[in-house]
């Protein structure tokens, strides 16, 4: 009987790795024209030196088609609101995120170098890219690779289904492999216990407010007690539970914040998603296009690299 032939995908939280890649690489990293290319060039290395090291047979690049939702700015009005550009007013339209003015420029040039090698890139309108990764990790057949810097995504850790997250410590060449031994040891939860954690402390950085008083430690003692965010809040209504009267009182105080917060922090599982084959390419899908991409923002080693590490 000829046995099931498996494939490892490895999903690119994109924006983390240009973000880190831009603040990484030298602005003096440019364009024959003079243009910054650091975060273009830097994500080339990062992506090359991610498959010669961990060899998926399949990578997608997810992208933040809505990088600030508006169903979770319905139910959370401060999430993510201090990203916010200062211009972006009252019928602006959709919110824009606050980029260093020398890197929004370089996002679709990124973009169009991606499409052009035949990386699949997926976005979809309405979801963050957080959202693609969760719908695609839950679909998998074989071993998912998560690559982010973004906390967030350690809720989709689980080992039955081989779903890790290397986060990057420097570079991609010190990965951080994060799987449930790993979140136990460090934060006392496993992958879903992460969101019920991140979702009680709080996130400034997201603009999630948590619950007052509750931090890392104490949410980890109450998600060890009661088992998760729905236990906790029956022992809320318990008299005869163990948690202490201030606990009681916070947790009392934060029922709204509660009942909303979980779709707010758990990443999507159902975005609809396109049509795309997530098989890494052999070879430049449009040579000709690609060349001329190369030439015009002198790409160089850094896509030379690439497009070798994916010939072998």
């Amino acid at each position: 009987m000829i046995g099931v032939v498996t494939r490892r995908l490895m999903l690119l939280d994109t924006a983390s790795l240009y973000f880190r890649a831009y603040f990484g690489v030298p602005d003096s990293v440019r364009a024959p024209d003079g243009t910054p290319v650091n975060a273009v060039r830097g994500l080339l290395d990062f992506i090359a030196r991610l498959v010669q090291d961990h060899r998926p047979d399949d990578l997608v690049a997810c992208m933040d088609a809505d990088w600030r939702p508006h169903w979770r700015v319905e139910l959370i009005p401060s999430y993510k609101a201090h990203r916010v550009a200062q211009e972006a007013g009252p019928g602006a339209g959709p919110d824009e995120e606050e980029v260093p003015d020398t890197l929004s420029p370089q996002v679709p040039v990124i973009e169009a170098v991606l499409d052009a090698v035949g990386i699949a890139r997926v976005g979809v309108a309405g979801y963050e890219a957080d959202d693609v990764i969760g719908t695609l990790a839950g679909r998998a057949a074989g071993p998912v690779d998560i690559v982010t810097g973004d906390r967030d995504l350690y809720q989709l850790v689980d080992d039955a289904r081989g779903v890790r997250v290397l986060y990057p410590l420097k570079g991609v060449g010190s990965l951080q492999v994060t799987d449930e031994d790993w979140l136990r040891s460090r934060y006392g939860v496993d992958g879903p216990g992460y969101a019920d954690l991140a979702l009680l402390r709080g996130d400034p950085s997201d603009g999630l407010p948590g619950v007052p008083g509750i931090g890392e430690k104490t949410a980890a003692k109450l998600l060890a007690t009661y088992g998760d965010l729905a236990g906790i809040m029956a022992a809320v209504d318990d008299r005869a539970s163990k948690l202490t009267p201030a606990q009681r009182r916070r947790l009392d105080e934060a029922r709204d914040y509660v009942a909303v917060a979980p779709k707010v922090v758990r990443v999507a599982d159902d975005v609809p998603l396109p049509e795309f084959d997530p098989a890494l390419p052999a070879g430049p899908a449009r040579p000709a296009e690609l060349e001329e991409l190369a030439e015009r923002w002198g790409l160089g080693g850094s896509l030379d690299r690439l497009l070798s590490t994916l010939r072998k």
